[in-house]
């Protein structure tokens, strides 16, 4: 079974740190692109950040950037989100996702699976 599996999310203080991390199960991120979502309340889904797992190729939202690392291991399997000097602005529901183009039956698609998400909570 095709699965990601997101751990690490919690409840801490404003300034506190969290890490995210992301597990695959049922195939590999060879040549995918990993990125990390979320949504709050009320609000549309964006994203946080993305790398990419053939060259490690990275993008930050501007509301994160200087605050949030994201980082893969291929041989594990597994996509982490290092989240430090958090705010309450912060505060939403964080989604893996991986989506990897590919080319069968004349046309191209988009392979691309999601993660359940995990709540992160930060309180002022």
């Amino acid at each position: 079974e095709v699965q990601l599996v997101e751990s690490g999310g919690g409840l801490v203080q404003a300034g506190g740190s969290l890490r995210l991390s992301c597990a695959a199960s049922g195939f590999t991120f060879d040549d995918y692109a990993i990125g990390w979502f979320r949504q709050a309340p009320g609000k549309e889904r964006e994203g946080v950040s993305c790398i990419s797992s053939s060259d490690g190729s990275t993008y930050y939202a501007d509301s994160v950037k200087g605050r949030f690392t994201i980082s893969s291991d291929n041989a594990k399997n597994t996509v982490a989100l290092q989240m430090n000097s958090l705010k309450p602005e912060d505060t939403a529901v964080y989604y893996c996702g991986a989506a990897k183009l590919v080319y069968y039956r004349n046309t191209y698609h988009c392979d691309n699976h999601w993660g359940q998400g995990t709540q992160v909570t930060v309180s002022s």
